[in-house]
């Protein structure tokens, strides 16, 4: 299933139900089939993913050159959470600093 983002200031964002869930979890809002970001939530929002980020990357093992070579020769990419939280925390900062109307909702098929 997919989930859209849509801002009152950007193209809209497009990720897999999966994805959302574990970013607005890490926002901490319910991923509910629809849902809304006030422009006072959206900076907060946008910080809390930077903050899931870097604990992501602080907790994960280190890649030796072995494994690092394996993965190259499978061709299987790994999208890390940076990756994937990027196009939400950019859409919420650059929203955030378009004034007091300002908004971003989400929409997808089901609660996920």
């Amino acid at each position: 299933m997919l989930v859209t983002f849509e801002s009152s200031e950007t193209s809209e964002v497009l990720m897999f139900a999966e994805t959302a869930k574990l970013l607005l979890e890490a926002i901490g809002k319910e991923t509910t089939k629809r849902g809304t970001f006030t422009q006072a939530e959206m900076q907060p929002a946008a910080d809390a993913l930077r903050q899931a980020v870097q604990r992501s990357e602080e907790a994960a093992p280190p890649v030796d050159e072995d494994e690092e070579e394996e993965l190259k020769k499978k061709k299987e990419p790994v999208i890390v959470l940076r990756q994937r939280a990027w196009p939400l925390i950019d859409m919420l900062e650059r929203t955030a600093r378009s004034g007091p109307d300002a908004h971003i909702v989400w929409s997808a098929a089901a609660d996920f």
